[in-house]
């Protein structure tokens, strides 16, 4: 019984910590966006450059994650359905890329995309909405323009781990990211292509979807500002920064407002 219940507070206690609205779970979620940052960069910084040392701070990281992962999932109700889920899936096979050389650096662009995934969390946006007004009026900027930056990434990584053995024009993540980008947006110099029919293929999945996530953020940067407030009665959820009454429905609106001109 007295397992049971320690077993239980440490459950509520590192539960609090991940999803938990006190100070102590935003400090802590904070603290892990800023590491999931770092390994972000340190993983793209050392693909770039051969540094020997990589492979020991690759390991210290994936124990990290690893401890991550299981505190996450011994917080979470269904187990297996955040095992078998995209992101945890992803977090897994980083994991693995991390303590086992079976992948190199290319599966460790994967980690981009946790930190999308912690972004994405209820309660870490509105953390953030709370306590950043520049957030709050480009939340939609910052979204595309996460989406587009997680996709250049990993699109990158698998440019390089497909063709780097076969190709002589992708020497190292810079000759990846560098055809990646003029295959995004449509410039294809020539200078650098794709072999065989899966680097064809993956090019073309390049170019479709990473022209529509462009496309998304030019969008978003040119469409008139908005701000994110649910009408009490219709549930219409963007206003204009002014706006009195409900556009759609008329209903007198209390949109919060900082006084910024």
């Amino acid at each position: 019984m007295d397992a049971a219940a320690n077993t239980n507070t440490l459950r509520k206690r590192i539960w609090t910590l991940y999803e938990g609205n006190v100070p102590a779970g935003h400090r802590f979620r904070y603290a892990l966006l800023i590491f999931d940052l770092a390994t972000v960069a340190f993983i793209i910084a050392t693909s770039f450059l051969q540094w020997q040392g990589t492979k020991y701070v690759d390991v210290a990281l994936g124990v990290l994650l690893l401890f991550d992962f299981a505190a996450r999932l011994f917080i979470a109700k269904r187990p297996w359905r955040m095992v078998f889920s995209f992101y945890g899936l992803i977090d897994i096979v980083v994991i693995i890329a991390m303590l086992a050389p079976i992948g190199g650096e290319g599966l460790g662009f994967l980690r981009v995309a946790r930190v999308f995934r912690l972004l994405r969390s209820y309660t870490m946006v509105r953390r953030l909405r709370q306590d950043f007004p520049w957030f709050r009026r480009h939340e939609q900027l910052i979204g595309s323009a996460l989406n587009l930056g997680i996709f250049v990434f990993v699109m990158t990584a698998l440019v390089y781990e497909t063709q780097h053995h076969s190709n002589a024009d992708i020497n190292d993540y810079a000759d990846a990211l560098y055809f990646t980008v003029t295959a995004l947006t449509t410039t294809g110099f020539g200078d650098v292509v794709l072999t065989g029919t899966g680097g064809r293929l993956l090019a073309v999945v390049i170019m479709i979807f990473g022209i529509s996530l462009f496309l998304r953020l030019v969008q978003v940067m040119l469409r008139p500002d908005k701000v994110f407030f649910k009408c009490p009665d219709c549930g219409l959820t963007r206003h204009d920064r002014d706006a009195v009454h409900c556009k759609a429905c008329g209903r007198l609106l209390n949109i919060p407002d900082e006084g910024e001109v």
